[in-house]
């Protein structure tokens, strides 16, 4: 008798009997972009605190005074200029308001102006960045605009339009409100240069893809091709600039309180809060630490947390 054949199948790394059929090759599961996104971002150990630590200021913000029942604005004259203690963990002011129902006061606003104003840079910036790098034509004069706003000493002009637009603005929409909108708007109107500047980059490097040619030549109309085409990917360099932004906001909101010409002195933010507590710097120096370690952690975290949405967002570096 004879015994039966084998023969070797390529692939299946050794002999398999004659009829027999080969061990099945073991198939990987696709992998999302976003996944792959947030495995890089994983690496970036900076950014991955920097996250943690500003949605810990987000959470203690906004939702501390839901468990912190002392009103900010509460005045008692009899608990005033106190230090830390059980009843007012970060002391008294010159009025007795508890200091830390004022931080988590003025972070809201804070974060708020931050936000805001990061969104409204954004759109101008995006929509400026966009149509210059898309349309050849419009591509010269926009540039120079922006190279217009660069050139601009930009407190100074922030002096000013507060300067100018304060009054009409609280006679409009209230001191509260008005100064928001003033804030916010100032900010914004200043911000939107650099990125649009990066979205014109991409979009010029872009729009002389395959993708976009192919599109181009069955007919695609020019708002189709941004929207469906353009935008979808320079999302990457919009996010990175949002984080950032929200950072530069914070610290000129601050500044603009600093020197007085923010939000009115009985509507807190950490700016206003070292304003008013650079008169009592060396009786009570806390005053002074507790907003501006509030102000450089927010914005240290925000930079950490840009800077790993930068990595993990770029293909090019993934994966190292």
């Amino acid at each position: 008798m004879t015994e039966p054949t084998s023969k070797v199948i390529p692939g299946s790394g050794g002999a398999t009997p004659a009829g027999a059929l080969p061990d099945p090759i073991p198939v990987t599961p696709p992998r999302s972009h976003w996944r792959d996104v947030w495995d890089q971002f994983k690496r970036h150990k900076g950014a991955l605190l920097g996250g943690i630590i500003f949605m810990l200021i987000v959470l203690a913000v906004f939702l501390g005074p839901f468990f912190w029942s002392i009103d900010a604005s509460y005045i008692d004259i009899r608990a005033r200029n106190q230090g830390p203690s059980l009843a007012h963990p970060f002391g008294t002011d010159q009025l007795g308001r508890d200091t830390m129902a004022r931080m988590m006061a003025g972070g809201q606003t804070s974060v708020a102006v931050g936000i805001t104003a990061m969104a409204l840079a954004l759109v101008l910036g995006s929509f400026v960045g966009v149509i210059a790098g898309y349309f050849r034509k419009l591509d010269g004069p926009l540039m120079r605009l922006t190279d217009l706003f660069l050139a601009l000493p930009l407190l100074p002009l922030l002096l000013v339009m507060v300067m100018l637009f304060r009054g009409a603005l609280n006679e409009a929409f209230g001191p509260e409100t008005g100064i928001f909108i003033l804030i916010v708007g100032a900010i914004g109107l200043t911000s939107w240069m650099p990125t649009a500047r990066i979205v014109r980059g991409d979009v010029l490097a872009l729009k002389e893809r395959e993708f976009v040619l192919a599109a181009r030549s069955i007919g695609t109309t020019n708002t189709k091709m941004i929207t469906r085409h353009i935008l979808p990917n320079v999302m990457s360099p919009i996010m990175v600039s949002a984080t950032l932004g929200i950072a530069n906001a914070i610290i000129t909101e601050s500044a603009l309180s600093f020197l007085g010409l923010g939000f009115p002195p009985d509507f807190p933010t950490w700016g206003r809060l070292l304003f008013d507590a650079v008169d009592y710097l060396q009786q009570y120096p806390e005053r002074v630490i507790w907003p501006g370690v509030a102000i450089s952690l927010t914005v240290l975290s925000v930079n950490y947390l840009g800077d790993g949405l930068r990595d993990a967002l770029d293909p090019r570096i993934r994966g190292r």
